[in-house]
């Protein structure tokens, strides 16, 4: 039995190849794929050729040693159709979830594998990892009460790391984007406004949107000019949590201006470990646990704009490439794949 798997294989190429699937070790599964997401930050610096090569990061092995060809991909899920010997037959057509590259089938142990929960179809699910992103960056930027609270960037975790602090007491939540299907949505969020980032006034813009500099604000639009835009408009002693990675993209910084008197703090976040002052009462399995109850209550789902058979691969990520401004997420559906 044969796996279509989708591979990388040059800045701006992929294809389809035909991939032996091993036969199964004790305690492992063979998962059928239903759909997976592709992310539209990390996957398009793979796809790109704007990943760093020869990084090695024990923290987040899917990211590390990156070159061409790979497989790639980390939001696949799919139903149980074989067992290992010896393994409980409550498993066989389960529903599940795995940080799996785009494949038609794979193979795991339960370890890797997290059952959906009842009330997530499986369109959702393929948001986890994202929502999980989400999480770690409020987490990270810990929001107080009343603050004034900015978002640049509203793709797809921005919308997360949004949908998730409008459920806090702020005294203002104000996002921007460039695009405006993403910014219709992240209105309906509750923010106070969505702002078009392109507009040569959008630092004034902001701070009268806000009332004031911002005390928290965070950067999750891959761009790396936008982290000036960041400091730029957040206050004496405030956050700037950094979501994006840029890869090989440089970010050339203003720090000459009022940043050195300003005490503002730039955090690096990401989502493979947890914050040191968390550590010692939070784990990446309590952490899942809210991600799958932000995705039941926030249903991410209605932000999927595009479905495309695997097949498709080629013209699915063009389109994140060259017209961005058309999608928010596009799913692979596998179903499509016969």
């Amino acid at each position: 039995m044969k796996a279509k798997t989708l591979y990388f294989t040059a800045p701006g190429q992929v294809e389809l190849r035909d991939t032996s699937i091993p036969p199964l070790s004790q305690g492992q599964v063979l998962v059928e794929t239903v759909f997976s997401g592709i992310s539209p930050g990390t996957e398009m610096l793979v796809y790109r050729g704007q990943f760093p090569k020869g990084l090695v990061d024990a923290h987040d092995p899917m990211s590390s040693k990156l070159e061409y060809p790979m497989s790639y991909g980390y939001a696949s899920v799919g139903r149980v159709i074989k067992l290992s010997k010896g393994m409980r037959h409550k498993w066989l057509d389960k529903m599940v979830f795995s940080f799996q590259p785009h494949s038609s089938h794979f193979v795991a142990g339960l370890d890797a594998l997290f059952p959906l929960p009842e009330s997530v179809t499986a369109e959702t699910a393929c948001f986890f990892p994202t929502m999980e992103t989400a999480v770690n960056l409020v987490q990270d930027g810990a929001p107080i009460l009343g603050e004034r609270v900015l978002v640049l960037g509203q793709g797809v975790v921005g919308l997360m790391t949004t949908a998730l602090l409008a459920g806090f007491p702020l005294e203002n939540l104000v996002t921007t984007d460039c695009y405006s299907l993403r910014s219709s949505e992240s209105a309906k969020l509750g923010v106070s406004v969505c702002l078009d980032a392109t507009q040569p006034k959008l630092n004034a813009e902001i701070i009268s949107a806000l009332g004031g500099k911002a005390d928290l604000t965070f950067e999750v639009s891959g761009s790396p000019i936008a982290l000036n835009t960041a400091i730029q408009n957040t206050g004496f002693d405030g956050r700037v949590v950094i979501g994006s990675w840029y890869g090989v993209k440089e970010a050339t910084l203003d720090l000459g201006r009022e940043f050195h008197r300003s005490r503002i703090k730039l955090i690096s976040s990401q989502v493979s470990t947890i914050a040191s002052g968390l550590s010692g009462r939070w784990d990446k399995t309590r952490r899942f646990k809210v991600a799958w109850e932000a995705l039941e209550r926030i249903q991410p789902q209605k932000w999927i704009t595009h479905y495309f058979p695997l097949e498709a691969a080629k013209e699915a990520y063009q389109l994140l490439d060259e017209n961005p401004q058309e999608t928010i997420q596009i799913i692979f559906n596998h179903k499509e794949n016969k």
